[in-house]
């Protein structure tokens, strides 16, 4: 974690003491709260001064690893800037200060809300939170959608996307040999996000919600990519979600440059020409709604491999999801109970990285697997394991990473059946937790037996 959060500008070296245990704290122990996290009623304490600090905001706390981020993506030929929403609920907490509805309805569930950059390579694996925003809703805005068109863009919450290129700009200013895309879902489908995008000099890879008008012989954009020949099929990875099943699902490919026309209503906006992929099902289970993906990307495709390769960049929209649900679920940043907005922006800032860590060490495993564990785990953590696991003395060599992590996940209830696949985050985080005990115990173990006289 010194990495991570090391060279914090907190104008106090003790701060920065208290973040690098706080931070490790809540790695070791992701799903408990923070006096368990702690561990004592000193360190609690003193945890809850450290969000209460002036100086310990989520921005002076999440630089240093944005920093880091930065790092890593120089390394990449390509990374994926994935840009995504995600409310977070304390309705249960409604006396706490600087909270607002996060729902449709105004007095409905209360919280805050998240706007998240992650960068992702094109294989999957997160490489740092780039950017990240939070805020809650002012109560005065409901029930005046009629005004959405009289209200500055700059004004409106949908604003989040194009504000959320100004740090990956900063980004590929410090990364100039990494191709940078900026990956957004179809609430991102706003003309002057695009516009922005190009007035950055930034690519985009946005699914489409509207079928927006063209310059080109069909009208609209389905219709227009409907009329031409398929050039091609994808296979995509479905992954589970409630009680659909994961699924491999044969996908049809149509692609071509487009002229976008500005919407009728802002017509002072120019033209912008982007590329369609368009993808759709074939033959998908009859009890399931065969996806399709309509994408704009100011990527050139031109070829066939290009156009597929847009397609597996898209589907990596679904790591900041997983990230999402690590934060709630894994870190469970829903339970903080700190009182102020302030106070829980500055715990959430930790959480951020924890989750991220969390996430990156699932898929180092996957992607790298051989190599040994001693790249995220230290020596006491993977000895304590091994022996807790074997009831034998711990070998000479580190295991795999990928060794490492299945022990870890079995920790947390991963069962290693053959058709479990390999272990995944939720079964890791609770892992992770019981390794920081078996840790501790073999720790004090052997100083306290290293301490008898022979």
């Amino acid at each position: 974690m010194h990495r991570e959060f090391g060279g914090a500008k907190l104008g106090d070296h003790r701060l920065l003491q208290r973040l690098f245990d706080l931070a490790t704290a809540f790695f070791a122990r992701p799903t408990a709260d923070i006096p368990q996290a702690c561990g004592s009623l000193a360190r609690t304490k003193a945890a809850y001064r450290f969000f209460d600090h002036e100086r310990t905001t989520m921005k002076a706390l999440l630089e240093p690893h944005r920093n880091a981020t930065i790092d890593r993506m120089r390394r990449e030929p390509i990374v994926l800037a994935v840009q995504d929403s995600s409310s977070l609920n304390y309705t249960t907490h409604r006396d706490m200060q600087g909270i607002g509805p996060i729902g449709s309805e105004i007095n409905g569930p209360q919280g805050l809300m998240l706007h998240t950059t992650m960068a992702v390579r094109p294989d999957g694996l997160p490489l740092g939170i780039l950017d990240a925003e939070c805020w809650e809703r002012d109560p005065a805005t409901f029930g005046k959608k009629h005004q959405r068109h009289s209200t500055p863009f700059a004004d409106k919450e949908s604003y989040k996307w194009p504000r959320a290129l100004v740090p990956t700009r900063e980004a590929a200013d410090r990364c100039p040999n990494t191709r940078i895309v900026t990956v957004a879902d179809r609430e991102a489908d706003i003309f002057e996000f695009f516009q922005e995008a190009e007035q950055q000099n930034l690519d985009l890879l946005v699914r489409a919600k509207e079928n927006r008008a063209l310059d080109e012989e069909a009208s609209k954009l389905w219709p227009y990519m409907q009329s031409l020949a398929q050039a091609g099929e994808v296979e995509i990875e479905v992954p589970r979600q409630g009680k659909r099943r994961a699924r491999i699902a044969r996908m049809g490919v149509r692609f071509t440059e487009i002229t976008l026309k500005p919407p009728v209503t802002k017509k002072r906006l120019a033209p912008i020409r982007m590329w369609a992929v368009w993808t759709k099902e074939i033959d998908a289970p009859a009890d399931v709604e065969p996806l399709e993906w309509m994408l704009l990307t100011t990527v050139a495709v031109t070829r066939l491999d290009e156009a597929l390769e847009r397609v597996r960049w898209y589907t990596r929209r679904w790591t900041i999801e997983v990230f999402h649900r690590i934060l709630k679920s894994g870190c469970r940043i829903e339970d903080r109970q700190l009182g102020t907005a302030d106070r829980l922006q500055a715990c959430l800032a930790i959480d951020m990285v924890v989750a991220w860590r969390i996430h990156h060490l699932t898929c180092l495993g996957r992607a790298t697997p051989d190599v040994p564990c001693t790249v995220v785990f230290d020596q006491d953590q993977w000895r304590a394991v091994l022996v807790f696991k074997t009831r034998k003395p711990p070998p000479d060599q580190p295991p795999t990473l990928a060794q490492m992590n299945l022990i870890v996940a079995q920790l947390g209830g991963f069962l290693g059946r053959k058709a479990d696949g390999k272990p995944g985050t939720e079964t890791l985080w609770r892992g992770l937790q019981r390794m920081d005990d078996i840790t501790a115990t073999y720790s004090s173990m052997l100083s306290a037996y290293s301490a008898q006289p022979p």
